[in-house]
């Protein structure tokens, strides 16, 4: 196993993305930071991941996206969660609580 970032389950990617934007709009750099900074450096996304993420996200109505002027003074997209893409994160939380708790205690089963 790798001692680097720990590869993340299949849609993942997603729930941390919707996570982020909770707290309101980021450009794909800030969402990169934001899920790093929270994770307290264990999680690593790509730039190559997140922005189809991003775009996927955005093609199926879950998030917004509004270019804006950045804190740097430059032109960058900044996404949003939608009122649907808030009912999916809520939906997506609830599973993962219920995988995690199953993964859990097959781990302490043994």
């Amino acid at each position: 196993m790798s001692k680097g970032s720990p590869s993340l389950p299949y849609g993942t990617l997603d729930l941390l993305v919707l996570r982020t934007l909770v707290g309101g709009a980021r450009h794909g750099y800030g969402i990169l930071l934001q899920i790093h900074e929270a994770s307290n450096n264990l999680l690593r996304i790509e730039e190559g991941s997140l922005y189809p993420a991003l775009h996927r996200l955005e093609t199926t109505g879950l998030l917004k996206a509004e270019w804006m002027i950045s804190e740097n003074n430059r032109r960058a997209k900044y996404y949003g969660l939608t009122a649907k893409g808030r009912r999916q994160l809520a939906e997506e939380e609830r599973n993962w609580e219920r995988v995690a708790e199953g993964v859990s205690r097959v781990l302490r089963f043994a």
